[in-house]
């Protein structure tokens, strides 16, 4: 994979958004979800870019990309990919993974100028009170300067045991790489926390494909099916023996994103 190293944009509140770009042909911007950087989307750069000129970038406040807003808000997300957008020449289509999957509908729903959208286990859901009183508690750790504890936090809210995030903090790297992201977690929750997609989604015109893993959740696995009945016309797969954690070896996922973009 050629990479033309790192390129930033400004985004309309002065933020500049870091990505990189590589392959060749139609332009495809590439939305990770929470705790991810542009690193999270390399191998799948790698699967698409003999066909499409990939743009791997780090949402506002993570890695190399800014933030300059006063308030976490979606539009400042949807703002970004925007001027992504614009520089990539003035349409690309997008894929998103879990809340950067939310992220590329609710984008494409805004009327960005989208060719098509692949997206991989959107969370949507119906917000309770427990979710959200646990949603406030992560913005209010993050906006505290405790990383530790949004972290935690946030992975105790999307459903991981207790025993699982204490695996996660005894592994030094693993813990590091999320405490590092884990300030923009307030992102993730405003975006995901929009609930139910089917009055917004539905105003989208552009080709939708809505991808699932079969062996995954089954509350990630209902997200899916509620975006993909949101979206008139909308294509709805699942991948048999995949989960939420796809990105990490994507070899089952290029090949039906490739399929479908082209």
């Amino acid at each position: 994979m050629t990479e033309t190293g790192i390129e930033r944009v400004r985004s309309a509140d002065g933020s500049e958004i870091a990505f990189a770009r590589s392959g060749r042909g139609p332009a495809v911007i590439l939305i990770g979800g929470a705790f991810n950087d542009r690193s999270t989307t390399t191998a799948l750069a790698e699967g698409l870019a003999a066909e499409f000129t990939t743009y791997r970038y780090d949402r506002r406040g993570r890695g190399d990309s800014e933030d300059r807003a006063s308030e976490v808000a979606v539009a400042r997300e949807v703002e970004d990919i925007a001027a992504l957008i614009e520089h990539a020449g003035g349409k690309a289509a997008l894929f998103g993974h879990s809340s950067g999957a939310v992220l590329a509908l609710e984008a494409t729903a805004a009327g960005l100028p989208v060719t098509k959208v692949a997206v991989y286990e959107p969370p949507y859901g119906t917000v309770t009170e427990e979710s959200s009183v646990a949603a406030d508690r992560v913005v209010e750790l993050a906006e505290a300067g405790d990383r530790d504890g949004a972290a935690a936090e946030f992975l105790r809210l999307t459903g991981a045991p207790a025993e699982v995030v204490d695996g996660m903090r005894g592994d030094a790297n693993t813990w590091a790489y999320l405490t590092a992201q884990a300030h923009t977690l307030p992102y993730d929750i405003a975006v995901c926390g929009l609930g139910q997609p089917a009055e917004r989604l539905s105003a989208i015109g552009v080709p939708v494909l809505v991808i699932d893993g079969g062996d995954s959740d089954e509350a990630m696995r209902a997200g899916s099916r509620a975006a993909a009945d949101a979206v008139p016309g909308a294509q709805y797969r699942t991948l048999p023996g995949e989960d939420h954690g796809i990105l990490r070896e994507p070899a089952a996922l290029v090949p039906v994103v490739a399929e479908f973009l082209g």
